[in-house]
This record gives structure tokens, sequence and C-alpha cells, in this order.
């Protein structure tokens, strides 16, 4: 006498149609689903670059001509914007860098779930966005022009006058404090998950070998820390490098900087018909970004790789 034993195969109802998916996808429809993001990026990117590239290399007459980029970088009407753009762009960078990373350090330090860690994080996910126009009018209701502002003005009654030292939210060191004001929370957002990745096993298996603080942070946590530290002051450089309205707010174009330059060449607010000049300063910001991206895409890359 023989027992058999029947085996029942239990199917899953999904399973054919995720094998559906599975062979959509290889089959090209991968491909398909990129076609709206790809029509959003044309409409939106590429036919405005075109735009700016063809009106930075053509004449009102619509020949070919190089003497627009020759105008931005022949005289001081159009150097000194770009330069002043650049030197506001690093030292707001760096200061948000410090000043974010000391901030975002003492969070991740922190306990989960604490007071800190909650207002810290809500904050800056609010302050990192809070620019342009909302922004210059509450620094002009704070500090405002002399006599001064709300704050100002608390300030000199407890005999701390601000602008006998020269302070001034209209002056370039004004606009720079207006910058870091997003610069400092956008930095948070970027460090702290770097930060949390550091490993408390790391630090304790240096303590375990002798290694010092100071050892543990140069051969350990600097090393893992620098690639995601350089990529966020890139994107905090590029971040202020394009700001337009916040600066235009304060100070409209009595600052000379490269985004008030270009409005100004197309109202014709200096000279009349100097729209093709706006058209090369726009390439010439675009370059500038895209320099500090491709930088940004290289330090990545490499980051990646010591991962792997």
């Amino acid at each position: 006498m023989s027992t058999g034993t029947k085996t029942i195969a239990v199917t899953d109802p999904a399973a054919p149609r995720r094998r559906g998916i599975t062979r959509y996808v290889s089959g090209g429809g991968a491909g398909i689903g990129m076609v709206p993001f790809s029509l959003y990026v044309l409409i939106f990117m590429g036919l405005p670059l075109y735009e700016v590239f063809h009106g930075a290399i053509t004449s009102d007459s619509g020949h070919l001509t190089l003497q627009n980029f020759s105008t931005i970088f022949s005289g001081a009407q159009y150097w000194t914007p770009l330069e002043n753009s650049l030197t506001l762009s690093a030292w707001t960078a760096a200061l948000g860098a410090i000043f974010g990373t000391w901030l975002a350090a003492a969070v991740v330090a922190s306990p989960m779930g604490s007071l800190l860690r909650r207002v810290v994080a809500s904050a800056s996910g609010v302050l990192a966005y809070f620019a342009g126009v909302p922004l210059a009018f509450e620094l002009i209701a704070a500090y405002g022009r002399p006599p001064g502002g709300v704050l100002t003005t608390w300030l000199r009654g407890i005999g701390i006058d601000l602008y006998s030292h020269g302070f001034s939210i209209t002056s370039m060191l004004g606009v720079g404090a207006a910058y870091t004001f997003f610069q400092v929370p956008l930095m948070v957002i970027l460090i702290t998950p770097a930060l949390e990745g550091l490993r408390p096993q790391w630090r304790e298996a240096a303590e375990s070998l002798g290694a010092s603080k100071f050892a543990y942070l140069r051969h350990v946590a600097v090393p893992v820390m620098a690639p995601a530290f350089i990529g966020a002051v890139l994107i905090l450089f590029g971040n202020a490098f394009s700001a337009y309205a916040t600066a235009l707010a304060l100070v409209g174009v009595t600052i000379p900087l490269l985004p008030a330059a270009i409005e100004a060449a197309i109202n014709g607010n200096v000279l009349v018909n100097q729209d093709r000049v706006a058209f090369a300063l726009g390439v010439e910001m675009i370059l500038v970004v895209a320099v500090v991206m491709t930088v940004y895409w290289l330090v990545q890359r490499r980051a990646r790789r010591w991962l792997q």
C-alpha cells in the first residue's frame, strides 16, 4: 500500500500583473514614461535656453555676431556686476555653510523627537524658501532705512545704534545679511542627512584603537563628510548667484549685481536697445551656474565611487 502526497501550488494573483509590468518596462515602457517629463524640460528649459543663446549671438538684424559678448567684457559697466555677484555668492555661501553645519550638528546631537530637532527642522523647511519680496519687506520693516525700522529703533533705545557703525540694509553687507537668512536653513537641510550618516560605531572603533577626538575627525569624519559639505557649499553658491527678487526689492539697481544688470538692460533703464546685451549677460550667468553644477557632479561622482 502506498501513499502519495499532493502538492498544492499557491499562486499570487498579482504575479501575472507584476510580470506584465516588468515586460512593459523592459520592452521600452520606461522610455514612454519619460515623454511627459522630456516635454516639460524641452518647453520650460530648452526653449528659453535656445532664445537666450540665440539672442546673445545675433544682432537686431538677425546676423551672427560676437559684439554682445565684446560689450559685456569690455568695460566696468557689465564686468563689475559679475564680480559683485561672485563675491557676494562666495561669502554668503561660506557663512551659510559654517553656521548651517554648526546648527545641523547641534540638531543631530540632540535626542530624537527633542524640541530642538523639531523646531529647527520645521523652521529650516520654511525659511530655506522664504526669500524674494516677502523677505525684503521683513528686513526693511525690521532694520529699515535711517533713522531705522522696528528692530534698529529698539536697539537704539538700549544704546546700540547700528547705523552709527555704518550698517545699512541697502548696502552690500545688508544684501548679504538678507541672503544669509535663507542660506543657513538651506545648509541645515542639505548637510543633516550626511551628519546623520556618521555612525557612532566608527567613533567607538577609533577610540578603542587609541585615536583622539581630533584624529577621529581628521581621518574619519572629515573625509566622509567632505563630499557632502563641498556639494552643499556649491549649491549655496549657485543659490545666491541666481537670487534676484530679494536684492531687487532691497536695493533695486543701485548695487550692481548680475541679475539686476540683466533687468536694467532688458528694460532699457540705462541704455536703450540693449536686450541683446542682456541675453549675453544671461549666457554668462548660465555658464557660471553650469560650471558650479559640473564641479558638484564631479564631487558627487567621486564620493559615490569612494563609498562603493
